[in-house]
C-alpha cells in the first residue's frame, strides 16, 4: 500500500448537490499540506464539480455518467449513484488496484458494506463519511459531523473495531472559517440588521432561492439594506435568479462559485440558508440563520440546532412565503434575537473539525 496516498470515491450532481464533494477537498487540501497524495474518483452526473478538482490540482478519475434503470433499491439515495454498487466498484477497483492506497475516503449515500467489502482488500484502510445512520458500512473509521450524534447510532452499523467520529466538533471546515470567527464575531452586537445573506447550496434544483426573493420583497427594508444571494455555476435556476434581483426594492446582488464564502459570511448580519454542510459553517462564524429544510435527510442538522436555539427554522419550502416573512419581522421587532442566536451557533463548534479528523488518519 502507498502510504501516503489516499483516494475520495465521492460525487456532485444536481441531485446529490455540492456539499459532499466540498468536505472532501477540504480533508484532502488538509492531507496535502501533511505530504499525503490525493486521488478523487467521481462520477461525470449532470451537475458534477470535476472541474473544481481539477482546480485543485488532485488526481481526477472519471466514471462516465449512467442512468442505469438497474439500481440497487435497498437504500434511499440508491437513485444518487445512477447504477449499481457492484457495477460502480468493479470500475472502482480497476483505479484502486493501480493505486493502492493508505485511505479510501468514502462520501456517498448510496454506497454502503456492499461496495465497502469489495474494494477492502484494495486499500489499508477505509474512512465513511455519513450523516444519515440508515445503513450497514464495513470500515475503520466511521465520521458523521451532525449536532446530536451519539456513536450508539452506529453500534448496529459497523463492526465493534470501528473508531466512531461524532458531533459537530469534527465538522469539516476550511481554514479561512477558523481564522475569520473572532472578527466575526467581535462585529454582532445584535442590533443591526442591515446585510442579508442568501446560500441555498450549490444547486438549490427546485429554486428555493426565488421563493426567498419573493417572500423578502414583501418587508419593509431600510433603504441602506442590502441583500447577497449566492449560488452555483450549475444552479439550474441562476439566470432567472439574476432577473429577479434586478426587481428587488433593495440592492440584490448574485454572487456565482465564491472564493471567498467565509469573508462573505463573516460580514453578513443574518443568513437564510439550506440545512446542509454550509450550516457549520455559518455556525463557527456566530452567523445568525433563519434555516430553511430542502430535503428529509437534513432534518436531523436542522432539528438539532433549532434544539440549541441556534436557528430560527422553516420546516420545508411550501411555508418559505408565509413563515420567512414572519420570522424575519419578529427579528426587527426584536432585534437581540440576533445576539442570543450568535452566542448559540458559535457555541456549536470552533472551527478545528479538520484537525481533529487528521489526527486519526495520519497517526
Amino acid at each position: 500500500m502507498n502510504s501516503r496516498t489516499v483516494a475520495f470515491r465521492v460525487d456532485a450532481s444536481v441531485d446529490i448537490g455540492t456539499g459532499h464533494l466540498m468536505r472532501c477537498l477540504t480533508l484532502a487540501n488538509a492531507l496535502r499540506f501533511k505530504g499525503y497524495q490525493a486521488h478523487f474518483i467521481c462520477r461525470e452526473h449532470p451537475g458534477h464539480l470535476i472541474h473544481l478538482v481539477q482546480q485543485s490540482s488532485y488526481q481526477i478519475h472519471v466514471l462516465p455518467y449512467a442512468n442505469d434503470s438497474e439500481v440497487d433499491d435497498l437504500l434511499i439515495h440508491s437513485h444518487w449513484l445512477g447504477t449499481t454498487q457492484s457495477q460502480d466498484a468493479a470500475l472502482c477497483i480497476q483505479i484502486l488496484s493501480n493505486i493502492r492506497p493508505q485511505w479510501l475516503i468514502v462520501d456517498h449515500y448510496a454506497l454502503d458494506m456492499r461496495w465497502e467489502q469489495a474494494l477492502k482488500q484494495y486499500c489499508k484502510k477505509i474512512l465513511v463519511i455519513d450523516d444519515l445512520a440508515d445503513r450497514i458500512h464495513q470500515c475503520n473509521i466511521l465520521l458523521d459531523q451532525t449536532l446530536g450524534r451519539r456513536s450508539e447510532d452506529y453500534w448496529h452499523l459497523v463492526p465493534k473495531e470501528c473508531k466512531v467520529l461524532n458531533g459537530a466538533k469534527y465538522a469539516l471546515l476550511r481554514p479561512e472559517f477558523k481564522s475569520l470567527r473572532s472578527y466575526s464575531l467581535q462585529r454582532r452586537d445584535g442590533t443591526l440588521l442591515q446585510s442579508i445573506l442568501v446560500s441555498m447550496g450549490g444547486v438549490d434544483k427546485n429554486n428555493a432561492t426565488g421563493q426567498i426573493l419573493e417572500a423578502l420583497k414583501t418587508i419593509k427594508w431600510p433603504l441602506d439594506s442590502t441583500i447577497t444571494v449566492i449560488m452555483g455555476g450549475t444552479a439550474p435556476w441562476l439566470q432567472f435568479v439574476r432577473e429577479q434581483a434586478e426587481s428587488m426594492p433593495i440592492a440584490t446582488k448574485v454572487l456565482v462559485d465564491v472564493s471567498d464564502m467565509a469573508k462573505q459570511m463573516a460580514n453578513s448580519d443574518l443568513a437564510i440558508g439550506a440545512a446542509g454542510a454550509t450550516s457549520w459553517e455559518r455556525c463557527c462564524l456566530g452567523l445568525p440563520t433563519i434555516m430553511i429544510v430542502l430535503a428529509d435527510n437534513q432534518l436531523k442538522i436542522a432539528e438539532g440546532l433549532l434544539s440549541v436555539n441556534a436557528v430560527s427554522l422553516v420546516e420545508n419550502t411550501q411555508n418559505i412565503s408565509y413563515v420567512l416573512p414572519i420570522l424575519i419581522r419578529e427579528i426587527q421587532r426584536n432585534p437581540a434575537q440576533l445576539a442570543r442566536m450568535s452566542l448559540a451557533s458559535a457555541n456549536v463548534i470552533d472551527g478545528a473539525g479538520v484537525s481533529r479528523v487528521i489526527r486519526y488518519l495520519v497517526e
